[in-house]
């Protein structure tokens, strides 16, 4: 068997004494992957074994996400589908969806058990218990598992061969007038740097070549804990440990100044910002109730981009909004143009009851939205072929994941450090290396390159 840093695929079904299998999907957001890592080790501390399919798994568990309509449709059909794969397992609704609506998801009889977020601690016991129930045995002894979930303060190995995801902090405090976030996760708490360190250090020793650091509101770490921040948590990762790649998940524009960026001077730092905007309107990011303006976020760009010249900068953006009128929607649209964004993640304003946008006046009707949000997309791909057009010529490190193809020279796939994705047609080894390459062709979505 190959070593792990070698590209073999990390074996989380290695127990082979186990008889129960338990297969997680996972909607959503980066965090939400984290948390299913950390649900896997659960699972497999406690026994089980954890598949990637899940016709014949015993337990399917669907990780949720709720903030947008589309996404708690969603995890309605993988439940119902998790049922038709299985009729006899248990099917378990946990994440923000289940946190949010668990009386109106408990109704559906395709569900077996429903645990939030706030419930994930006693996720495996439950599971263990349902089990039992239904094959009329006593409930297992789990020990040390029982009430040790995953919480903030658990730490879990991660389930990828290339790329861990290791959260960092839980929740947010600043309660956008949009987002449902603050309460299905919360407010916000931090996890201790040391943690983080040991977290990190593990997955390396598992062969991930990547971490990212991952959490609702990242820039706030530390807010709650003595001598802590996230410089001083980057530095710490750092100088700690041996990971070649680390990668922040997301940043507010308002938390992005010079002395931040200088941590970047360091190359094992990844030179890819995700930077929420949200809208290009300052009456609708006052409506929002986001803490910024356009001309603060322009700013927040251009020191990326006079800083660290090749790094990319994806956003998301919200159409639709309360209030956002013909004349809001052409600034918005401008504005984002004009950012001239790597990627830009589009999303139709969803209501979300619980919120205060959802007592707003002028909803924007779903057929104006939908037209926004192609329009929008117009100008994402734009972006997002001008990004990658430039990047040709250029020689950037990537990450090798994995390979289709069963011929002599197979086509590999990879991420760059400024997280475009690449192909290669090589008969080499290339799995969870990290090598450099140089960037030739823009194919579709993808941009061929060279292994040098």
């Amino acid at each position: 068997m190959r070593q792990p840093g070698r590209g073999a695929r990390l074996d989380y079904t290695m127990n082979k004494a186990s008889s129960r299998t338990v297969a997680i999907q996972t909607h959503g957001c980066k965090l939400n992957q984290a948390d299913s890592e950390a649900l896997a080790q659960r699972f497999i501390k406690a026994g089980y074994l954890v598949v990637d399919r899940t016709a014949g798994a015993d337990v399917i568990v669907v990780n949720s996400c709720t903030v947008t309509a589309t996404a708690d449709a969603k995890a309605r059909q993988a439940l119902r589908s998790a049922r038709r794969a299985n009729g006899d397992a248990v099917v378990v609704a946990t994440g923000c969806y289940a946190e949010r609506a668990d009386s109106d998801i408990a109704r559906l009889e395709e569900v077996s058990l429903v645990v939030g977020n706030t419930g994930k601690e006693d996720l495996v016991r439950l599971v263990s218990r349902a089990l039992a129930d239904r094959e009329q045995e006593p409930p297992p002894e789990l020990g040390s598992i029982a009430g040790d979930g995953p919480g903030i303060d658990e730490l879990p190995l991660s389930q990828g061969r290339n790329r861990a995801m290791v959260k960092i902090q839980e929740g947010c405090n600043q309660v956008c007038a949009y987002c449902i976030v603050p309460k299905v996760r919360g407010r916000e708490r931090s996890i201790p740097i040391a943690g983080i360190v040991e977290r990190v250090r593990k997955a390396v020793d598992r062969g991930c070549r990547e971490v990212v650091l991952t959490g609702t509101q990242l820039g706030s770490y530390g807010f709650d804990l003595d001598g802590a921040d996230l410089p001083a948590l980057i530095r710490s990762v750092l100088a700690e440990t041996d990971v070649a790649r680390l990668r922040v998940s997301s940043l507010q524009p308002q938390e992005i100044s010079r002395e931040l960026l200088e941590l970047w001077e360091n190359p094992r730092l990844m030179p890819h910002f995700h930077i929420p905007l949200q809208c290009g309107s300052d009456r609708i990011l006052r409506l929002m109730r986001r803490r910024y303006d356009t001309a603060r976020f322009a700013q927040a760009v251009e020191l990326v981009r006079r800083r660290i010249p090749d790094a990319g900068i994806t956003t998301d953006l919200i159409v639709g909004f309360p209030g956002e009128g013909e004349a809001e929607f052409g600034e918005s649209r401008d504005f984002a143009r004009r950012q001239a964004f790597s990627d830009m993640h589009i999303f139709p304003y969803s209501s979300r009851p619980g919120t205060s946008a959802a007592y707003l006046k002028e909803q924007a009707p779903a057929a104006s939205k939908k037209a926004r949000a192609a329009e929008m997309a117009q100008i994402s791909q734009e972006g997002f072929r001008a990004f990658r057009l430039g990047q040709l010529g250029n020689t950037r490190p990537v990450l090798w994941e994995s390979a289709r193809g069963r011929d002599e020279a197979p086509v590999w796939t990879g991420l760059t450090d400024n997280y475009v994705r690449v192909t290669t047609q090589d008969r080499r080894d290339l799995g969870n290396l990290v090598t450099p390459a140089e960037l030739r062709e823009l194919t579709g979505a993808q941009v061929a390159c060279r292994v040098l």
